[in-house]
């Protein structure tokens, strides 16, 4: 990654996440404290308004906004890609917010870069999902975790078998063929994975009771990545 791409992402992470240590800095973007401080003292001489408070972090000066977005050819095709990656394997929600924000990027970008060749995209991702099970299923799990709903569910195992579970879904995961969901099961008392094409019944239920408070989607994480 170039330098000024760099700088970019320093201050777009200070925008965001303000007071940050250079500890803190320095993990988000894969590099050594020391490089942190050189890069502070670059946007400081290009007249970026940072300062640090001892114990504190970094901040930047109240109001500052970065100019306006550009994007190189390069950078809007994976924009693309993402954005029908979105609009093709989520749900329908999801899938015209992507496509409303794309509207509004490519709006604001310079006319040669927003229209260049767009029928000629090399990256396609097919809908393949439309209109099936999944499609709306995945679209209700994620209103789900969104409203912090206990869900009652239906669930094919492996054998065949449909078992009934009430779960508490905390985040969905895709894993280049299949989506799964996240969840504490009120019936093992512990973290579970559902595949979502697998979910036969999905309703809303009344019965989840008081979620443990040590139960969270980043414990869920850290429990999967030590696992592997």
């Amino acid at each position: 990654m170039r330098k000024s791409d760099r700088l970019f992402q320093l201050t777009n992470i200070l925008r965001a996440h303000q007071p940050i240590s250079a500890k803190t800095l320095a993990e988000k973007m894969s590099v050594s404290e020391r490089t942190i401080y050189r890069y502070v003292d670059d946007l400081s001489v290009a007249g970026i308004p940072i300062y640090g408070e001892p114990g504190v972090g970094y901040r930047l000066s109240e109001g500052y906004e970065l100019p306006p977005l550009q994007l190189s050819p390069g950078e809007l095709e994976a924009l693309v890609a993402g954005v029908n990656f979105i609009a093709a394997l989520t749900g329908q929600r999801l899938s015209d917010s992507a496509h409303a924000l794309l509207s509004k990027i490519e709006a604001a970008l310079p006319r040669s870069i927003a229209t260049s060749n767009p029928d000629h995209r090399a990256i396609r991702i097919p809908a393949s999902s439309r209109g099936t099970g999944v499609y709306e299923v995945w679209d209700r799990l994620h209103s789900a975790i969104e409203s912090k709903h206990w869900l009652d569910l239906g669930y094919v195992s492996e054998q065949g078998e449909v078992t009934q579970r009430t779960v508490f879904p905390l985040g969905l995961f895709y894993w280049g063929a299949k989506w799964t969901v996240g969840c504490w099961c009120g019936l093992r008392g512990n973290y579970r994975d559902f595949r979502v094409d697998r979910i036969v019944k999905l309703v809303t239920s009344s019965s989840g009771g008081a979620l443990p408070v040590d139960v969270s989607l980043q414990n869920y994480i850290a429990l999967q990545e030590q696992a592997n």
